[in-house]
């Protein structure tokens, strides 16, 4: 037995070894109606996999002009897929260049005069151009004498490869139902085997399609074909899907934002004492004491007292406070809260007299501008103007304080599934996002909501935000009682207790005790298995030939020539079939050029980046 499977795996790895002999013997017959045989090449048959199917859905035959244009573009096609042409037309215009997409017509030899046409397909599907601007078209170069000599010759199967790609690219666009299984490229003419496989029907507007332009649809298109399956719902109601009580629990997550804008009294305001507030904008200017010249009337040495309490209800906001100015005939001292802050003409620091003579005859002015923000925390604070005066006399005190009464934004995200997401008995069912639907069934859909700007605090205080989520709906599936689980208590001491040569075992005896067993065993050789595909990384000279809105690029460099790189599928000899005019770069192997791939895309994104202008020039 182990030798006739041995035999099987070997003539069925001849036949699946690689990705050519995959294609060469079933992918091409099959979607092309040909013969395909059976693994020990004892039976041929002809598989019905695609509706309709083809040798010949498109041929592309170019002639080279002497200028080095294709003159002449003559363009065959099996438009119903019944096996035999039943279209031929001509390219209006020479092609003086290739895109992706589209190509170049300009005066025959030169890139001058140049016009672009965009691969196209009309009312009745039938290929046609249209004409673009240039940015529209993707990945083009230049092919006549303009460029280089004998591009189109030298290049004929990547010149077939790249125009025979645009056309094909503009047919299966427009009728997704035709798939291309293998293209053949013959001399100066390439040949597309085709066949409609995606779906058998007459009208090329596929609902299937739809999903692209709308992958949203696909969660909810799902759901509602599964409700509609038998299998599904047999599944559904067995007693894995239904044997254990569920409680669906609801909860949100809400990003709450408030916008405030207080007024200039509501962050500091006087409440008692003063006798006057000096509102300008957002500052303020608390006056207090009696500043009138001999308003105040003493003995031999009279102390009177000014108190002025300021309420302080945001002091984050205050920008700037200070004692700007004080005077008195004779003495003054300010304190706050009690603590001393100023006093004159002399130092004053006692609660008693003046340490010195009352009458001075004269008035003192003071200017400290002390900051008193580290004085102006929340609450309430009394300024305390104390003034000696003998005979007349008068005092003042000034304090000023500007604030801060912008927009302010109050944000707080709010987690009412904190208590069901620390419960392991719950599993996230399903959630709306922004109204995403981000989860359905206890499965992720991959959308995610686009980051939003909501403009917040009406028209007095326009405020603009943006949030990744402002609301995520969920829901959460909990398990109440669960269903009784079988004994896998014997599989697992088997899997914990064996070895790759010693088979262990448990056994539950009618005593309700356990017997264990142990015995030999081994697995036939499975024999060994390739890491990879062998492959090897060829190159060949070629012109530079690439073409932007600004002209060829090879015009552009001192040096116009590069080279392409090539990979193919290493022989069953492990040789490397290299093209004409190739030279190996690597040899045969598993070959991973995925670090020069990240170079080359980050070269080219530095380079674009670089190329943009992000400033003014002085």
């Amino acid at each position: 037995m182990e030798e006739r499977a041995r035999a099987a795996a070997e003539a069925s790895r001849a036949k699946t070894s690689d990705s050519d002999a995959l294609q060469q013997n079933y992918v091409t017959p099959g979607l092309a109606g040909q013969q395909i045989s059976t693994v020990d090449n004892s039976r041929t048959f002809a598989p019905n996999i695609a509706c309709q199917k083809t040798a010949t859905m498109l041929e592309v035959l170019v002639q080279p002009a002497g200028t080095g244009d294709l003159g002449k573009v003559t363009i065959a096609r099996d438009t119903d897929l019944d096996g035999s042409v039943d279209s031929t037309a001509n390219l209006p215009v020479p092609v003086s260049g290739i895109c992706a997409n589209g190509v170049i017509s300009c005066q025959p030899g030169t890139w001058n005069g140049c016009s672009f046409f965009r691969w196209d397909v009309d009312a009745a599907k039938a290929l046609k151009l249209t004409s673009v601007d240039m940015p529209k078209l993707a990945g083009c170069y230049c092919l006549n004498n303009s460029c280089g000599t004998n591009l189109a010759w030298g290049n004929m199967a990547s010149v077939l490869r790249d125009l025979g790609g645009g056309m094909i690219g503009a047919l299966t666009t427009a009728d997704p139902r035709y798939g291309v299984a293998e293209a053949v490229i013959d001399g100066p003419s390439i040949r597309y085997v085709g066949a409609q496989s995606t779906a058998c029907s007459a009208n090329p507007d596929l609902p299937q399609t739809a999903y692209r332009a709308n992958p949203a649809t696909i969660a909810s298109d799902a759901y509602a074909a599964s409700t509609g399956n038998s299998v599904f719902q047999a599944l559904k109601g067995s007693a894995i899907g239904s044997g254990t009580a569920l409680q669906y629990r609801h909860c949100s997550i809400e990003r709450r934002v408030t916008v405030l804008k207080p007024g200039a009294e509501d962050i500091i305001s006087r409440t008692s004492g003063g006798y006057s507030t000096i509102e300008n904008g957002t500052s303020f200017d608390f006056l207090m004491g009696s500043p009138a010249d001999n308003s105040l009337a003493g003995g031999s040495c009279t102390l009177i007292d000014f108190r002025m309490v300021l309420h302080v209800n945001d002091p984050d906001r205050i920008v700037d406070a200070r004692l700007v100015q004080f005077f008195a005939d004779d003495w003054a001292q300010v304190r706050i809260d009690g603590i001393l802050v100023g006093s004159g003409p002399s130092p004053w620091t006692t609660l008693g007299l003046p340490p010195g003579k009352c009458e001075l005859k004269k008035t003192f002015y003071s200017y400290p501008n002390l900051d008193l923000r580290s004085y102006l925390t929340a609450g309430d604070h009394e300024i305390w103007l104390r003034v000696a005066v003998a005979e007349g006399g008068e005092g003042f005190a000034q304090v000023h304080v500007d604030v801060d009464n912008s927009c302010k934004t109050l944000e707080q995200v709010v987690d009412g599934c904190g208590a069901i997401v620390s419960d392991p008995q719950c599993k996230l069912d399903s959630e709306l996002a922004d109204g995403v639907q981000t989860w359905i069934n206890g499965v992720a859909t991959g959308l995610r909501p686009l980051p939003q700007t909501r403009i917040l605090g009406g028209p007095s205080c326009p405020t603009q935000l943006t949030r990744d989520f402002f609301l995520k709906d969920r829901t959460y599936r909990c398990a109440v009682d669960d269903i009784a689980r079988p004994d896998t208590s014997r599989g697992a001491y088997i899997i914990d207790h064996s070895t790759e040569t010693m088979l262990a075992d448990r056994t539950l005896q009618s005593d309700g005790s356990y017997a264990t067993s142990t015995r030999a065993f081994s697995l036939p050789d499975r024999g060994s298995v390739p890491a990879c595909e062998p492959v090897c990384k060829t190159r060949a000279p070629k012109a530079n030939s690439e073409a932007a809105p600004d002209g060829v690029v090879g015009a552009k460099q001192n040096v116009p020539t590069g080279y392409d790189s090539f990979f193919h599928a290493c022989t069953s000899d492990n040789r490397c079939p290299a093209g004409p005019g190739e030279e190996v770069v690597s040899a045969c192997g598993c070959l991973d050029d995925f670090p020069e791939a990240v170079v080359m895309m980050q070269t080219v994104r530095l380079a674009g980046a670089d190329m943009v202008c992000t400033g003014n020039v002085p």
